[in-house]
């Protein structure tokens, strides 16, 4: 019997969850992190995120809340004040953010809302220092959609090891950035094999069209 299974095949109802990755503000907002004070308001990114990427997550999240897709935010948060439990990368990168930092938290507009989850990691990838596998499957989750930040950080090992897992994967490609236009580009070219690229127009069409 020859599967039928498409990577852009329909979401359905129960069986689709959207996850906001690292939209936090120490990244989104100039001025926050620490290790790139250079980067003003100006910069490439920060007017991509302020411009694009915070206004299609918002409208991401307005569509999946009204339409019955899971709504996920994972972000970069050590569980302890100094980082000792981060991954051995992030304390040489050095990438740390305190369980108190109030610049670690999303924006209040893209802010978890009720019971949605908010899921702390300390690695580049969700999948490898999260449970994030076996929430996803004990709610029953078939279809991913995935935007956020870095496009070509920790949103490409996203959409990578939820597709090695199994999972239907959609990258909003409008609802993510990266630092450069280039980078960017290179990103979505490199890991577009995993996942179905769509952007936010389609993306929302999708939801709304969504089966039972």
């Amino acid at each position: 019997m020859i599967d039928s299974t498409r990577r852009d095949e329909p979401f359905r109802k129960g069986q689709t969850a959207l996850l906001l990755v690292d939209m936090q503000r120490i990244w989104l907002e100039p001025g926050l992190d620490p290790h790139h004070p250079e980067r003003g308001p100006d910069h490439y990114f920060y007017k991509s995120v302020r411009e694009q990427a915070i206004p299609n997550c918002e409208r991401l999240l307005t569509a999946a809340r009204a339409h019955g897709v899971e709504p996920l935010h994972t972000i970069i948060q050590s569980l302890t004040r100094d980082g000792r439990d981060r991954s051995l990368d992030h304390k040489l990168t050095p990438i740390h953010v305190p369980p108190d930092l109030p610049e670690g938290l999303p924006p209040a507009n893209l802010a978890p809302e009720g019971d949605e989850i908010l899921i702390p990691k300390t690695s580049s990838g969700v999948f490898n220092s999260t449970n994030i596998d076996y929430l996803l499957r004990n709610l029953g989750i078939r279809y991913l959609i995935v935007a956020g930040v870095l496009t070509d950080q920790c949103v490409d090992m996203t959409v990578r090891d939820a597709a090695d897992r199994g999972f239907l994967v959609t990258c909003v490609t409008d609802a993510c950035a990266t630092i450069t236009p280039e980078r960017q580009t290179n990103a979505l070219a490199a890991f577009g094999g995993y996942c179905h690229l769509a952007d936010t127009e389609t993306v929302i069409a999708k939801i709304q069209a969504m089966e039972g």
